[in-house]
């Protein structure tokens, strides 16, 4: 039975080595790491910034960037080297300016204090410290998302968020339908549109054509987006609510605006048989704080790149945790989705967005491009309508690292800004 039982033990530490420990073999063999026992300091080196340019697959489908507007097949990386010999990678995208201001705080300094710095500057730049956590899982040979406390799922429920790309007043009901069938068919659960047409009515006939369409056990959901086309009053935010729910949608997002943290609570004591989420829209602890204390929302929706990356999302769900709200991180369709994945698997995530797709489209429309960096592999994996949890060391990429430099090129396409800036 010993003999047994060791095997086994065995086999699962062959498994995990192969599985999650790709960067393990360098770190433990870089003496930075540890020196007469003691583990040594391991300083940030260099920070920089570039991007890749992939090309499109013969036959592949048309697919939408990471942002809309932006290349096809084209993505920001930041890179953080350190003097282990171990970089990390991001894929979040970063602003401008962004690196050169983490470079000159950070650099020469430790990679570890990462908590530290947020109030230095790190708190503003968070495609810097995802590739910082990215680095810290790379030397310890695990994934993020059991660093920060151990993966309380390995695999993910997940949604698709839709815009069609026409005015929401030219898109039939039907449409909306055929799309919630079509990831039915293709075993996914819940599906979220934006509710912006002129006559919230309209919204409301075209999510009860989803929900039969998808069929039992399918959820829809709609985002008002804080008042991007316009703001609702109360009164208004009411009857949308009572009939959205009237017909069995799951959840509405943002209905009224993003610093108005009463009326979301007001609205979910009116209306009760519908969740009111929101949150993409707040930066840092406070406005959390501040909507958890108010009750602004029955589930809290944090956008990594907005909140202020990784350690302070961490923070965001234990916060929500206290109170008893769950949290569904606000997402990205295309890569951007790793860093965001390893913490809400940390944190136990009701559900994960992806999005924003086009009609017919599906994530791996976007990802699957990019598989020459991932050495040939899908960077994420579905089952059963869930996605499953990376467990390569640090955000999970099994990234090829000379094919990021042969897929490098020159200039800097910002998110959500169409053309290229020459840094």
């Amino acid at each position: 039975m010993r003999d047994v039982a060791g095997s086994i033990r065995r086999d699962i530490s062959r498994r995990a080595v192969m599985a999650g420990t790709g960067a393990l073999l360098p770190a433990l063999s870089c003496p930075a790491l540890a020196r007469d026992g003691a583990a040594a300091p391991v300083r940030i080196t260099a920070i920089e910034s570039f991007d890749i340019q992939l090309p499109m697959r013969d036959g592949a489908h048309a697919f939408l960037p990471t942002y809309r507007k932006m290349t096809p097949g084209r993505n920001n990386v930041v890179k953080v080297s350190t003097d282990a010999g171990i970089s990390g990678y991001s894929f979040l995208g970063a602003k401008l300016n962004e690196v050169s201001d983490a470079a000159a705080l950070l650099t020469g300094k430790s990679l570890f204090a990462v908590n530290g710095y947020l109030a230095q500057g790190l708190l503003e730049w968070p495609s810097v410290e995802e590739a910082i956590w990215d680095t810290v899982g790379r030397i310890a040979g695990q994934p993020l998302c059991r660093l920060f406390g151990g993966a309380r799922l390995d695999v993910m429920p997940v949604y698709f968020t839709y815009v069609w790309p026409v005015p929401e007043d030219q898109v039939p009901p039907k449409a909306q339908a055929d799309q919630a069938a079509q990831i039915r068919q293709a075993g996914f659960k819940a599906m979220k549109i934006q509710m912006m047409r002129t006559d919230y009515r309209q919204d409301v006939e075209a999510t009860a054509q989803m929900l039969a369409a998808g069929g039992p056990g399918f959820r829809v959901m709609v985002d008002r987006t804080a008042g991007a086309k316009g703001l609702w009053s109360f009164d208004q935010a009411v009857l949308a609510a009572r009939a959205l729910a009237d017909v069995g949608v799951y959840w509405l997002e943002e209905p009224l605006a993003r610093d108005d943290y009463e009326g979301p609570a007001r609205l979910r004591r009116a209306v009760p048989n519908i969740i009111i989420t929101g949150g993409e829209g707040w930066h840092g602890l406070e406005s959390f704080r501040t909507g958890l204390a108010a009750g602004t929302y029955g589930i809290m929706q944090p956008e990594m790149r907005t909140c202020a990356g990784p350690l302070t999302m961490l923070k965001i769900g234990a916060m929500c945790e206290s109170w008893g709200i769950p949290i569904a991180p606000h997402a990205a369709t295309g890569l951007a989705l790793a860093g965001r994945l390893q913490v809400s698997a940390a944190m136990g995530s009701l559900i994960q967005e992806i999005g924003v797709l086009e009609p017919g489209a599906f994530p791996w429309d976007v990802w699957d491009a990019y598989k020459p960096i991932f050495h040939g592999q899908s960077p994420f994996t579905f089952r059963d309508g869930a996605i499953l949890v990376p467990q390569y060391p640090g955000l999970g990429l099994n990234i090829d690292e000379a094919a990021l430099q042969k897929y490098r090129v020159p200039g800097f396409e910002r998110r959500g800004t169409p053309g290229l800036s020459s840094i």
